[in-house]
């Protein structure tokens, strides 16, 4: 009998998982490697599976578009990498509701010390838990909608991810013109102030006017310094969304102006089908009515079903049947029922209110585009006039008959009406990309 209860132990133990140590890598060295890097993206960007991504090929040294960031953006991104991972544990999960209970067998000896019977008393049982098998369907609808929820969760926070690159690819280009202008603004008010002081030292000039020109310069070295803060930290930002080696050297293709978006009903309507989160939060509320299912069936009797089979000292031997289960007197899980349909009210109020915001962003941002497009339109016709100007006087400056302040003082207007008009062209490239995230899809799906 005993060798053949380690036969089966041995049998049943064959099939069980082994420990494997997996050690945590504290350097973090993974992925800084920019070689290491271009091997990975190589790989994995002709295999990507995205419903608004293609694969693609991959080069870092080539210009990237804004479909190439978005691209590296998804395969690359450290923070996605590890949602993908834990997006593990809830097929986990479902794959663990869909197991049936294990069931429990218990053995007893008893020898007799005192009396004329001299067998040991041998008492068996094993036990099935009745009530796990009435909840398991309840149970898998319940893990099954939250793995659902969890990879739509995945899909909006790729989305998301890869657009919020997009957007700091687009304000890398906006603000290496914006630098460029800047510094040209920097440098020549440098010399004005340059030839104000040798002007005054020679007295041909006040000190109020030079007073002015050191202010107008100081303005123009605040203004050059913060557009270069503002584009150091785009491109670190675009780095880390990428998963790429701080300092790692992108070139960027130029990025075409959009066209207006449609209105907000339209993109309302879209959203209403396309974002995952919204499809997430649907599915988190399937996953809840799951939940207030399995609570009213918990009230009722848990049923636990024992066959017992005994041996008394005697040599008698007995089998036969119990059923153990308790009574719904007082408790009948109502404080779980309650909580649980408190939760799916939560939910459902959660969902409109999403809902409602997400209809006052769509409707923010075509109305800031619409600004931003008819900002860029003024700008873009009183543009020519100021060219012609500058052109005219910086002519006339050479030829000496005007003075070289009045030159670079058009010259520096012009330059400040370009600095407006790549602002307001970053504007409606950035609002655009921020309007796509919330549609959840991309423009060229909008009606």
């Amino acid at each position: 009998m005993t060798h053949y209860i380690a036969a089966c132990l041995t049998l049943l133990m064959g099939g069980c998982a082994t420990y494997q140590l997996a050690p945590l890598e504290l350097n973090g060295s993974k992925g800084l490697s920019i070689d290491a890097v271009q091997a990975n993206l190589s790989r994995e960007t002709r295999a990507i599976d995205r419903p608004w991504l293609k694969p693609a090929v991959i080069d870092l040294s080539q210009p990237l578009d804004l479909e190439a960031i978005a691209v590296i953006a998804v395969v690359a991104n450290p923070d996605l990498r590890a949602m993908r991972l834990r997006a593990g544990v809830s097929d986990a999960q479902l794959f663990s509701a869909r197991l049936a209970p294990d069931p429990t067998l218990s053995l007893g000896v008893s020898k007799v010390i005192a009396g004329p019977d001299s067998l040991l008393d041998l008492a068996n049982a094993l036990v099935l838990d009745i009530n796990a098998l009435r909840t398991r369907g309840a149970r898998i609808a319940v893990a099954r909608a939250q793995a659902a929820q969890v990879h739509l969760d995945l899909a909006w926070a790729e989305w998301q991810t890869a657009g919020q690159a997009r957007i700091q690819a687009v304000r890398i280009e906006g603000l290496e013109r914006i630098n460029a202008l800047a510094e040209a603004s920097y440098q020549t008010n440098a010399g004005l102030l340059d030839r104000a002081m040798a002007a005054v030292g020679r007295g041909d000039l006040n000190p109020d006017q030079v007073q002015a020109a050191r202010l107008s310069a100081y303005a123009a070295q605040q203004q050059f310094r913060t557009s270069q803060r503002d584009l150091t930290t785009a491109r670190f930002e675009l780095m880390r969304l990428l998963g790429l080696p701080p300092g790692t050297s992108l070139v960027l293709a130029p990025i075409a102006l959009p066209q207006a978006p449609p209105s907000a009903d339209l993109l309302l309507a879209v959203a209403l089908k396309q974002r995952s989160d919204l499809l997430a939060l649907q599915a988190g509320y399937t996953s809840q009515e799951a939940a207030v299912r399995l609570a009213i069936l918990n009230q009722f009797p848990t049923l636990s079903l024992t066959a017992n089979a005994n041996r008394d000292s005697a040599g008698n031997r007995l089998l036969g049947p119990a059923v153990d289960f308790t009574l719904p007197l007082w408790n009948r899980n109502r404080g779980n029922i309650a909580m649980e349909r408190a939760s799916r009210a939560a939910l459902n109020a959660e969902y409109d209110g999403r809902i409602f915001q997400t209809r006052a962003q769509i409707a923010a941002a075509v109305a800031g585009i619409g600004i931003a497009r008819a900002q860029r339109d003024a700008v873009l016709k009183g543009l020519p006039k100021l060219e012609n100007f500058a052109m005219a006087t910086a002519r006339a400056a050479e030829r000496g008959d005007l003075a070289p302040a009045i030159a670079q003082t058009s010259a520096q207007s012009l330059r400040d009406q370009t600095t407006i008009l790549d602002q307001t062209t970053q504007d409606v490239e950035e609002q655009m990309i921020a309007l796509e995230l919330l549609t959840g899809t991309r423009r060229e799906t909008w009606p």
